[in-house]
């Protein structure tokens, strides 16, 4: 029961780390970089049609970039699954650590590139979307909230309807999820300010620190 409790709470804490992180991501595409949607691909695809009807070309390379490195990011990470021996990291340890080497790099490109910008920390953002998909056995998002939003709500209302525990901690989880991604935004914007470029610096941070707690107990991790 205590080795339980503990996965458990490891995996809460990956969850929290990944929320912020991912929050913190789509402030900085959008507020400090041209206003693109580093994890919502579904409004970079809706910008992107409503720039290819007006015939603004320039535009549609904006939105358009981050679509196709957002699938870039997914398809590395499924290969880095597929590929990799589990001897000394699980997979998604290296997953964790090369998103982290690239909103490095994206914190050091000038302001003018953006483009590049949102089209690694797009990547970057597509790795953690493909190894992060389930926590405590149920399906969850650390870069975005309509999932979670839709399934948190129909877990309240099974437990309403129910009285099944695990609805109402499902429930719970997801709401969890989607505050702290939430404060990961509002973080990112009280100190874009003070680091500008440098603000995706703590989303990196954020991904370092969960790299580390995975070292804790390796089975906390979903298979």
């Amino acid at each position: 029961m205590i080795r339980r409790a503990k996965q458990e709470s490891e995996s809460l804490e990956i969850a929290s780390l990944l929320a912020l992180a991912g929050g913190i991501m789509d402030a900085y595409s959008y507020l400090v970089r041209d206003h693109v949607f580093a994890n919502a691909q579904t409004g970079n695809m809706l910008l992107f049609g409503i720039h290819l009807s007006a015939g603004h070309w320039i535009e549609c390379l904006h939105y358009v970039v981050p679509v196709a490195c957002f699938a870039a990011g997914i398809a590395l990470c499924h290969t880095i699954k597929l590929s990799t021996k589990e001897e000394r990291f699980h997979w998604r340890q290296l997953a964790l650590a090369i998103e982290a080497a690239f909103l490095v790099i994206v914190a050091f490109i000038p302001a003018g590139r953006s483009l590049w910008a949102n089209g690694l920390t797009s990547f970057a953002c597509g790795i953690q979307v493909q190894a992060f998909r389930k926590f405590h056995g149920r399906p969850l998002a650390t870069t975005m909230c309509i999932g979670n939003l839709r399934s948190g709500t129909q877990s309240l209302v099974s437990w309403v309807n129910e009285g099944n525990p695990a609805s109402l901690r499902h429930c719970l989880l997801s709401f969890y999820v989607i505050v702290c991604f939430v404060i990961g935004a509002v973080v990112g914007n009280w100190v874009r300010p003070a680091l500008g470029i440098r603000t995706i610096l703590l989303s990196a941070a954020l991904l370092a620190v969960a790299f580390l707690v995975m070292f804790v107990d390796r089975e906390s991790l979903e298979a």
